[in-house]
């Protein structure tokens, strides 16, 4: 398994996009959960806090729970543009995301994506009149796979005997 992963994230850094990306992509997604939304807000300011992604679907469309009276609300009605980065440190992996935020009301999707601990948010559960759905399509996203320690101090080491800077380790893809 450790020279599986040391293969996959050692290998040079580039920009182009296969068709397996947004499946690993969205692996990486479902394994962090949590990201910082960053909206922008009626005087053009970001603003960023953390969610909780329920679901990505294959349509690059993602999923998460808000309250109506939340200011993300008011800020998607003025500027549906969206960005997530979700970062995994200990594992060093980190995505970004952007794309289109919009608001709905729909029960049976809130069913769908209920989890017994979203309960202390929406006590009335799927059904709360709070709770709204926040639906990202997602326009573009990158995810860096950066190798451990280990694998810097290696090339630093190796740089230093050859005198010759080492290609940048890891992985990043970028899907358009």
């Amino acid at each position: 398994m450790w020279q599986w992963l040391s293969r996959r994230r050692t290998r040079a850094l580039t920009s182009h996009s296969g068709p397996g990306d947004l499946v690993e992509l969205g692996e990486l997604i479902r394994e962090i959960r949590f990201a910082l939304l960053t909206t922008v807000d009626r005087d053009y300011r970001l603003h960023s806090r953390p969610v909780q992604t329920l679901q990505m679907e294959d349509n690059r469309t993602l999923w998460f729970f808000t309250d109506w009276s939340s200011p993300k609300v008011d800020e998607l009605h003025h500027d549906v543009r969206v960005s997530l980065g979700y970062a995994d440190p200990k594992k060093h992996v980190y995505v970004a995301v952007s794309g289109s935020g919009s608001l709905i009301r729909d029960i049976q999707k809130a069913k769908q994506l209920w989890r017994i601990e979203q309960r202390a948010f929406y006590p009335d559960g799927p059904e709360d009149e709070r709770l709204a759905l926040l639906r990202v399509v997602i326009e573009r996203a990158e995810y860096w796979l950066a190798p451990g320690r280990t694998s810097y101090l290696v090339a630093a080491a190796t740089a230093a005997v050859t005198r010759t800077p080492v290609a940048i380790l890891g992985e990043n893809r970028k899907i358009p």
